[in-house]
Parts: structure tokens; C-alpha cells; sequence
């Protein structure tokens, strides 16, 4: 049987771009030793479809690249994979560059909308580039289990805070305060329209790794985090329409497009609320294509000076 391609379609900083390390990943990690198995190609891996399996393995990595010795979500929240979500961070990182000289930004505040239970572009962004994550989050059980992470792993919390956000229709009022800068925002909105269109998405997803579709799902998803009404394009059209009020504290907006026919509906409100620059930053890992769209109120001039204070 034909093997699965490298992972070669990843930033070249990632440094998930080849195939997991498992020798190494349990010499750092022993919890993933019993979980490690011989797959179909004679390889070692873990069994994906088990929601153990893949937590203990985002242990292990996020331990052995990372240094985040201590990485639990309750059960039931979302489970990320780390390289696609490592991606995003070294392109934004790559469009931060171009307004500062080629050079990656460092010290930088970067607000991320969501940050769920695992936290993860915080704990990922905080250790690549030094970057300072303020994380917001709606959930309260969520943002106990993001603020358990940060207190466990000692240096963490001069890096990374958190804010509740407590109004569920708003995005960044509230949490950006007045005479605040953030260089940077990301965000990974809910995709799904409805809990109807949530669960058949999980189902197809089971479908596709041979189970039962009364299976547990192994990377889970609160509402929150997977569907909202009218799904990621309203979403994302309101954090646009939203991002107005805060255009003079933010060099650049910033969030994945999980739907690529989406993009001309987020392109018409970025001319509606006059951007004054829109990006697509394309990105891929193995079959899944992705993106982001970023915008800013700033020319090129300025976000460069508000980069290099």
C-alpha cells in the first residue's frame, strides 16, 4: 500500500513539516508510549479516531517543540491539530514582516478572538516569537481550563492573559480598551451555520475515518466553537463590520476563511467599510486548502512605524 506524502506543503518554520518523530515524542512524553501502534504502512502512529489518542499525542508535541509541560482540555472542547494551527501563525508572522523590514516582529501584542480551552496560538505564538497574546473567550469553563494551562507552565502568564468576553454579540468591544494597541489580530471563527450543520460535519467526518456515527468525535467542539447563526461569513462580516470602531488600535485584522466561495462576500464589506488593505494569505496542509484575510485602516507607512515602536 502506497504511503501518505510528507507534510511538505507547510511553512518552512513550521516544525511539524515532516512526519511525527514518535521515538522522540515518547522519550519526552511517556504518556504516549501505550497509545503508539503500527499503523496500515508499517509506521508507527496513533489511532486519530480515538479522542485519547489524539489529545495525549497535542501533549506530546506541544511538550517536545514547545516546552508546555503541562496541556489538558476538559473533555468534549475542541482538540487542535497543532501544525495546521502553528501555520497560521508563521504566515501571519511572514505579513508582519513585510511592514517591518523582512524581519518577524517581536514583543508584539496580538489579540486572539476565541481562544478556547487549548489556548493553542498563545502557547505557540508566545514560544516561536515572544510575541504578548491577549485571548478572549465567551466560555466560562473554557477560559478556567486556558487560565489552568497558563498557570501550570511557569513563565506563561507574563506573556499571556486573558479576558472574558461576557457580551455574546460582540467581538472586540469590551475587550479592547481605550489607548490600547494590538499589532495583530487572529481568530479561528465557528464554521458551522447551525448544530444541524455542527453534526452533520461531524458525521461526514466520521464517515471518512471508517466509524460509527454515533462515535465520539476525537477533537470534540463546544457551540461556541464550532456553529453560530449564518456561520463563519457572518461572523467574520461582523467582526469586520465591528473592526471599524477599533481601526486606529490595530495594525492588522485577521481570521481564517474555512470556505473559499465566502471570500467575495468578506472582500465587498472590507471595500464597504473602506479598508485601506486587504490581504489573502493562502495556505495548505497535506489535502486541506486554507486561508486567512487580513485587513487594516493603515497604509503601508504607518503600520510600518506602529511595528517598530
Amino acid at each position: 500500500m502506497k504511503k501518505p506524502a510528507e507534510k511538505n506543503v507547510l511553512h518552512p518554520r513550521n516544525r511539524h513539516r515532516g512526519r511525527y518523530d514518535f521515538a522522540a515524542l515518547k522519550q519526552c512524553h511517556p504518556a504516549l508510549t501505550p497509545l503508539v501502534q503500527i499503523n496500515q504502512y508499517g509506521d508507527e502512529s496513533v489511532d486519530f479516531a480515538d479522542p485519547q489518542a489524539v489529545k495525549v499525542l497535542n501533549q506530546a508535541l506541544l511538550h517536545h517543540f514547545y516546552q508546555i509541560e503541562h496541556w489538558n482540555i476538559p473533555d468534549g472542547f475542541l482538540c487542535p491539530p497543532v501544525p495546521g494551527r502553528a501555520d497560521y501563525l508563521h504566515h501571519l508572522a511572514d505579513l508582519l514582516a513585510e511592514d517591518h523590514q523582512q524581519v518577524v516582529p517581536r514583543n508584539i501584542n496580538v489579540l486572539d478572538i476565541g481562544c478556547g480551552a487549548n489556548c493553542i496560538y498563545p502557547l505557540i505564538g508566545h514560544r516561536e516569537y515572544d510575541w504578548r497574546f491577549t485571548g478572549t473567550e465567551v466560555n466560562e469553563q473554557a477560559m478556567k481550563a486556558a487560565n489552568a494551562i497558563i498557570d501550570a507552565n511557569p513563565g506563561l502568564n507574563r506573556g499571556i492573559r486573558l479576558r472574558r468576553q461576557k457580551d455574546t454579540d460582540a467581538i472586540f468591544r469590551g475587550i479592547i480598551h481605550k489607548n490600547e494597541i494590538f499589532h495583530a489580530t487572529l481568530c479561528n471563527p465557528p464554521f458551522h451555520a447551525s448544530a444541524s450543520d455542527a453534526r452533520q460535519g461531524s458525521q461526514r467526518k466520521l464517515r471518512n475515518l471508517g466509524l460509527d456515527r454515533n462515535a465520539p468525535l476525537n477533537f470534540g467542539g463546544q457551540q461556541d466553537e464550532l456553529w453560530c447563526e449564518g456561520g463563519e461569513k457572518a461572523f467574520i462580516t461582523r467582526m469586520i463590520n465591528e473592526s471599524v470602531d477599533f481601526s486606529r488600535q490595530c495594525v492588522w485584522f485577521t481570521s481564517l476563511v474555512s470556505r473559499k466561495e465566502n471570500l467575495p462576500d468578506l472582500r465587498r464589506a472590507l471595500e464597504e467599510v473602506e479598508a485601506v488593505q486587504v490581504r489573502i494569505i493562502d495556505m495548505a496542509q497535506g489535502q486541506k486548502q486554507s486561508r486567512f484575510i487580513a485587513w487594516s485602516f493603515f497604509d503601508k507607512p504607518a503600520r510600518s512605524r506602529m511595528l517598530s515602536k
